[in-house]
């Protein structure tokens, strides 16, 4: 059974950084297209950043240039490292995974295969 397990979110205050990591069970992330998305209660989860099996990567507008999206083929984890953290970066942030590395960044939701069960980042002012 596919496993992504999320780790490193936290409290930090407004222009901090944090990594992200996503390990990753039952599931080649080389292989494999990745992303880190977030969602706010009540509102849609939105794409932040994807890799692709290749190593090409995409960013979303609201990270681009803070946020950096990596992967430990060794240790089959995903990582998502933030940096001049803000406010309204504050979400729960999901990985997901796509086997058959077709998805983008705005590939919906549902066509993504496996999803973490999430990890908070909360951003104080």
């Amino acid at each position: 059974r596919v496993n992504l397990v999320e780790r490193g979110g936290g409290s930090v205050q407004a222009g901090g950084s944090l990594r992200l990591s996503c390990e990753a069970s039952e599931l080649t992330a080389s292989t494999s297209t990745m992303g880190w998305f977030r969602q706010v209660s009540g509102n849609e989860r939105e794409g932040l950043a994807v890799i692709d099996a290749d190593g090409y990567t995409t960013y979303g507008d609201s990270v681009k240039g803070r946020f950096t999206i990596s992967r430990d083929n060794a240790k089959n984890t995903l990582y998502l490292e933030m940096n001049n953290l803000k406010p309204e970066d504050t979400a729960m942030y999901y990985c997901a995974a796509d086997p058959s590395d077709v998805a983008t960044l705005y590939t919906p939701q549902f066509q993504w295969d496996y999803w973490g069960q999430g990890t908070q980042v909360t951003v104080s002012s």
